[in-house]
């Protein structure tokens, strides 16, 4: 009997270990330390990208977190990809817009028709026509981006705040789905929580019914509800504390209550693949 109940209790204690602080459950652990962007697209599997100073390669990954295929992109260079979404149709989008130093002048999303994801066919370049000093002064490093999703024809991209003196507060831009050189829609601005760490915008996905949006951070998620014709800057924005911080940088909807996160690498942490449940965050 002593055995025995050692041994529940062993069982227990496994089972508690495999599961991530918080709100999240791990599911495994990644093959690659810098994943910044993730998407699931019904049909085709999950899919990743690393970010600068990485391969110009993205990969296919099962919900264990291990590579299952390896592409890479003829095409194009990985200068700053930071974040995947993907198209009705099954169309893949890389976002390499990265721009730490907020010096940059060369901002694109790179497209990869469904289906054969090894060439770039069309480059959607764009800028921010608010932006007139590259880099600008510190109390304005307000043009990075690691967050934007695909709806209705539009990209919307959430801006990274660099502040000296963050405050929460990002941008909400919209860019047209076509090929060209465009000026950056400035469609509001929303604010989060004062906490860098915690609250810096870092991924972002919309539902596959259309009605909700999530942002990602290193311990939080936002959903974004209520934005009625894509009026992302006037959406009602709930925080969804998780209880885990660490970097995380990847964020999809696996169905309409699922989502995937994924987490960088950092001093022997994270790396990790998660999944937790909206209606499970909510309650």
């Amino acid at each position: 009997m002593k055995n025995l109940t050692f041994l529940t209790f062993a069982s227990l204690l496994f089972l508690s270990c495999a599961e991530a602080p918080g709100q999240l459950r791990e599911l495994g652990t990644l093959d690659h330390k810098e994943i910044s962007g993730l998407e699931y697209i019904k049909g085709s599997g999950l899919w990743a990208l690393e970010d600068s100073g990485n391969k110009n390669k993205i990969y296919k990954i099962n919900e264990e977190g291990a590579t299952k295929e390896s592409i890479t992109i003829k095409n194009a260079r990985n200068i700053d990809w930071e974040e995947l979404t993907s198209d009705t149709e099954g169309n893949l989008y890389i976002g390499d817009f990265g721009n730490n130093d907020n010096d940059r002048r060369n901002l694109a999303i790179y497209r990869l028709n469904a289906g054969k994801y090894d060439c770039v066919v069309s480059v959607i370049k764009f800028h921010y026509p608010q932006q007139k000093a590259f880099p600008p002064k510190k109390s304005e490093l307000i043009y990075d981006a690691e967050a934007f999703f695909e709806h209705k024809g539009s990209f919307y991209i959430f801006s990274k705040n660099r502040s000296k003196g963050f405050d929460g507060s990002f941008n909400i831009y919209r860019v047209p789905n076509k090929a060209g050189d465009h000026a950056a829609e400035l469609l509001g601005t929303l604010k989060a929580c004062s906490n860098y760490n915690k609250c810096a915008i870092t991924g972002a996905d919309i539902s596959p019914d259309g009605t909700k949006a999530v942002l990602l951070s290193g311990g939080k998620i936002w959903l974004l509800t209520g934005f009625g014709e894509n009026n992302f800057a006037n959406a009602k924005m709930e925080e969804l504390d998780l209880g885990h911080v660490s970097q995380k940088e990847g964020i999809c909807f696996k169905d309409d209550d699922t989502l995937l996160i994924a987490d960088e690498k950092d001093g022997g942490k994270g790396g990790k693949l998660y999944e937790v449940k909206l209606s499970q965050l909510k309650h």
